[in-house]
């Protein structure tokens, strides 16, 4: 039997799958956020210092009866199964981006949710970035007239020897380019769909290093170029023409660009999903939104496939 939070002591959590996500961005959110007590990790290949360590969930909830969450940060196949297992005793769920390998899967976690009367997250941290509320607020009194996304970064720099991420379900070059999506269909919400697509795929590979995107949000014509072997300066830029000026985000959000007026905030991405965890958690309410994880199925499903030369670290 868990225990339930009470606002009276903080949320004791379990991080599930501790790799560079996690190192980087979860773990010192949690430390600086005092709703949250990290009190267990969960990984096959590493240890969380000052928590007890398990290999597995199921190792997890056989041991420890004092948990409230879990915070899971795996790789996405084989997410919906350790969410299940969460669910199932009794515990509220957050879940790294993207939420799971496929529609159905967060479709019937998202379900399982619901019954148990537990809350799930599926965060979006770019949506957190400190220009996306701003550009979503000025973009609303405007007529948008085209959108187009730069997400160009290095794969070796930012996931140095993780084939899983290049195999199927591991969505290569969308891992990325799916926080782009994430806040586009932010800042301009409306009936995003994808029209074309090509995905280029290194032989022996599955999954795509880069990929280029058509796409419309109701009448406004938007396009992405994705790229995974950017060298270099890396690019996170959204452009937003409309009829009262030209709006950019760039560097994953972090920079709000109006027609020269810019404004610049430090990184708060993962301490901003944490203060929202512990919001949801409080309310006992859910927040998922697929939105983005269906025009990534989408560019699957209708586009051309190109096959790059084979690609190693």
């Amino acid at each position: 039997m868990v225990h339930e939070a009470t606002s009276r002591r903080p949320i004791r959590l379990a991080i599930i799958g501790v790799g560079k996500i996690a190192r980087d961005q979860h773990l010192p959110a949690i430390a600086a956020d005092p709703r949250f007590e990290l009190v267990a990790a969960v990984s096959r290949n590493a240890v969380v210092d000052g928590v007890p360590n398990y290999h597995d969930i199921a190792a997890l909830l056989a041991e420890r009866d004092d948990l409230d969450a879990v915070s899971i940060c795996t790789p996405p196949v084989g997410r919906a199964s350790i969410a299940m297992a969460a669910i199932d005793a009794g515990l509220d769920v957050m879940m790294e981006k993207p939420p799971a390998a496929t529609l159905s899967e967060v479709a019937r976690i998202e379900e399982h949710a619901v019954a148990a009367g537990r809350t799930l997250f599926a965060t979006w941290h770019s949506r957190e970035a400190a220009g996306v509320a701003p550009a979503r607020g000025w973009l609303a009194d405007r007529k948008v007239e085209h959108v187009s996304i730069a997400w160009r970064e290095d794969i070796r720099r930012w996931h140095p020897g993780q084939d899983w991420i290049l195999e199927a379900g591991g969505f290569g070059v969308f891992d990325p380019g799916i926080n782009a999506l994430s806040i586009a269909t932010r800042i301009l919400p409306g009936a995003w769909t994808v029209e074309n697509a090509v995905l280029r795929v290194p032989e022996g590979r599955m999954s795509p290093l880069a990929a280029d995107l058509g796409m419309r949000c109701g009448n406004i014509p938007a396009t992405a170029v994705f790229d995974f072997l950017q060298e270099g300066p890396q690019t996170w830029d959204i452009v937003v023409e409309t009829d009262g000026g030209r709006l950019t985000l760039r560097m994953g959000g972090s920079i709000l660009d109006i027609d020269g007026s810019v404004t610049e905030a430090p990184d708060a991405e993962y301490a901003g999903l944490y203060a929202r965890f512990a919001e949801l958690v409080a309310g006992r309410r859910s927040d998922v939104d697929i939105t983005p994880l269906r025009l990534v199925a989408d560019a699957f499903l209708v586009g051309r496939r190109e096959t790059l030369p084979p690609f190693a670290w």
